[in-house]
């Protein structure tokens, strides 16, 4: 299935919870619904240190009150190999993405780059879909693990790609160093200064979330594609309009 089911979901060790705050975006907006974070990883190893970096993430945020959701991109297919992009992975992947207010992208860095099936994923997103536009306007976290010393190419590559997807790409990041090091048997991440800094990156990217989600319409409303549409704007309505008159 395209969705990963989250394993031991509540289950937090690594976190000290009298620093952690279970709300914090709270006076930032409104909290209501549970903003809805989509996390996306780039390795299909069966131990895959991308993925339990996600999963670790998603447990985070569902403690701050997060509804998650992870695509497990094993079925996805190469771009432009199934006429009209027509495969169920596909057309998951961009549901999810709808679905989402803010997204999470972690990715192993191979060869000094982001992976190969972690592009995949970015590249059947598609920055207008019939009208509906599946990533823009959206919250982004990046983070990246390495089998060596620690590393930001792929979080500067996962930067480029949020700006190009015209994603607001939230300022903190995590990059985890011998990630094959952080983790127990049982696939949980230790307690570390690697696993205090996605603490960081999540709490970060629930109060951006929150703070623009009244604001999102109009952060993705643009002159070239209102001309391209013919879509006027209404004095009568345009709140800049009734400002500009009132001078």
């Amino acid at each position: 299935m395209p969705v990963r089911d989250l394993p031991d979901p509540d289950h937090l060790p690594a976190l000290d919870r009298r620093y952690a705050i279970e709300r914090p975006a709270f006076g930032l907006g409104a909290g209501d619904p549970a903003p809805r974070i989509l996390l996306l990883y780039g390795s299909l190893r069966e131990q895959s240190f991308s993925r339990l970096c996600v999963e670790e993430a998603a447990r985070l945020l569902r403690f701050f009150g997060c509804e998650t959701r992870i695509f497990d991109p094993a079925t996805l297919p190469l771009p432009d190999q199934v006429t009209g992009d027509d495969h169920p992975a596909v057309h998951e992947l961009r549901t999810l993405s709808m679905w989402s207010e803010g997204q999470v992208w972690c990715s192993p860095e191979r060869h000094g780059q982001i992976t190969g099936i972690m592009k995949l994923q970015i590249d059947h997103l598609p920055l207008a879909m019939g009208g509906m536009r599946p990533t823009q306007g959206r919250t982004l976290a990046v983070m990246q693990v390495s089998a060596g010393s620690q590393s930001f190419n792929s979080v500067n590559t996962l930067r480029v790609l949020g700006r190009w997807m015209r994603m607001v790409t939230i300022p903190n990041q995590s990059s985890v160093a011998k990630a094959f090091a952080e983790f127990d048997e049982a696939g949980r991440m230790k307690p570390s200064r690697y696993y205090d800094r996605i603490v960081d990156v999540m709490e970060e990217l629930v109060r951006f979330t929150v703070l623009l989600r009244p604001h999102t319409a109009q952060l993705i409303d643009r002159y070239s594609e209102r001309k391209d549409a013919s879509v006027p704007i209404h004095v009568e309505t345009d709140l800049s309009s009734i400002a500009t008159a009132s001078r």
